[in-house]
């Protein structure tokens, strides 16, 4: 053995290295679609780096400054701060086309993204999607749907953005699909002609990811935001499986999807609406299916911003939270999207899932377990006022008070900001 740990380092002694900047993250706790752009955007505004881990263009965020709505789903919504370096990380799944005309789409609604260009890195090892990808999707899905009842997997091979573009893998690439896929139609020469022009542009934003967070985390002192996508009900492992996205949009897919450690994570907040709501099929053991969903479905807009699609809506669940946090460990919430309850003189929270008459302590894994629960509600008097004007905490009506301080109690994680409304001044901060 080596009588000495290193240069001056007597014995093997190390002076340990201190952990560096902390990261600030910002989670989805339910089916996604809580709000979670706006909360970015409010702590964007004097962060130094934002950052996306996970997901692709299947996120959509929006967010509204000066009475202008940008819509968000690579590009980390914390960009429209002309300060801010953002930095999509190596979880991310890169659609290159979808990525530029997001940026020129954006650009036409408003001066909040000029420069991005120059304010965009992108880790080298994030992965790309190509447009026959997204075609074959849709024939799996018809493949699913004519084999009704039957599982068809089906996997995602995609390229790295350091090589991707060699044409030779491309080529390579695209003929295993076309051999997997008869009906697919792949122009490979025209495709490798636009993907060229894309490389080139995106060229100058590519950089090592692992090396670009280490010193973001070890260099001066910077406040470092994380925007995760999706939300922890669509987790590929502690979602609602089958019906759940590609990734980790739970906190561990911070440190996968960045190349950090977790020493380095310090907040994290999760994002959460005043009821509940879910895209697509799947179980909803507090869905409304009747004159209460409608209603929330209308006051609150309920459409995806990427699919468009009416979202199915339902009351508070504090079971799936409270499972939600087990896994995350919020150190607080913010509840958004408080004003759609205005109108309801009784509101429910479902407190706790009962099983063949039995209370559960947990949150059912298995799908068809979930589906047959037996939600128990706490039924909490409303407010019957119009809140959308409220900017503190003692302006909202008591009994909106009463149950925001009832789901904190509940959860035994404290509320940080509650959301009134779309735009920036209408999230109250409570600390």
């Amino acid at each position: 053995m080596a009588e000495h740990g290193g240069p001056g380092i007597p014995n093997g002694e190390c002076a340990a290295r201190r952990p560096g900047n902390r990261v600030t993250v910002v989670l989805g706790a339910q089916w996604g679609d809580e709000g979670k752009g706006k909360v970015v955007d409010l702590l964007a505004q004097d962060a130094d780096i934002v950052c996306r881990c996970q997901g692709g263009n299947n996120a959509g965020h929006t967010v509204v400054v000066d009475a202008v709505e940008y819509d968000f789903h690579l590009l980390p919504s914390g960009i429209i701060n002309p300060k801010v370096t953002a930095f999509i990380g190596n979880g991310v799944v890169i659609h290159l086309p979808g990525l530029f005309e997001e940026a020129e789409k954006n650009l036409k609604k408003g001066k909040g993204l000029e420069g991005w260009e120059k304010r965009l890195i992108i880790s080298d090892r994030a992965h790309i999607v190509f447009d026959f990808h997204q075609a074959a999707d849709g024939i799996q899905e018809q493949q699913r749907q004519e084999q009704a009842g039957k599982k068809v997997g089906g996997r995602k091979t995609n390229g790295n953005l350091t090589q991707a573009f060699l044409p030779f893998r491309f080529k390579v690439l695209a003929n295993q699909y076309k051999a997997i896929y008869p009906t697919l139609k792949i122009d490979i020469e025209g495709e490798l002609e636009k993907l060229k022009g894309y490389m080139e542009k995106v060229k100058p934003m590519v950089r090592d990811g692992v090396y670009f967070m280490y010193e973001a985390l070890h260099g001066p002192p910077k406040k470092i935001l994380v925007e995760g996508a999706n939300a922890a009900l669509l987790d590929i492992d502690f979602g609602t499986y089958p019906f759940v996205t590609s990734s980790n949009c739970t906190v561990g897919g911070v440190c996968t999807g960045l190349g950090m450690p977790p020493q380095n994570i310090g907040e994290v907040y999760g994002v959460v609406k005043a009821y509940t709501t879910r895209v697509g099929i799947g179980a909803f053991p507090t869905e409304q299916d009747n004159e209460i969903g409608e209603l929330l479905q209308q006051r609150g807009k309920e459409f995806g911003v990427t699919t468009g699609r009416k979202r199915r809506c339902g009351w508070l669940d504090l079971v799936s939270l409270r499972y939600v946090y087990m896994i995350n460990g919020f150190t607080a919430l913010a509840l958004t999207k408080l004003d759609i309850l205005d109108v309801f003189p009784e509101i429910k929270v479902g407190v706790a899932y009962k099983l063949d008459g039995e209370i559960i302590p947990h949150f059912p894994a298995n799908h068809e377990v979930l589906n047959k629960v037996e939600v128990q509600y706490e039924t909490l008097p409303g407010w019957v006022t119009d809140i959308s004007n409220a900017r503190t905490f003692d302006e909202l009506p008591v009994n909106a008070q009463n149950f925001v301080r009832f789901i904190e109690m509940e959860l035994g994680v404290p509320i940080k900001w509650i959301g009134v409304g779309k735009s920036r001044e209408s999230m109250i901060q409570l600390f």
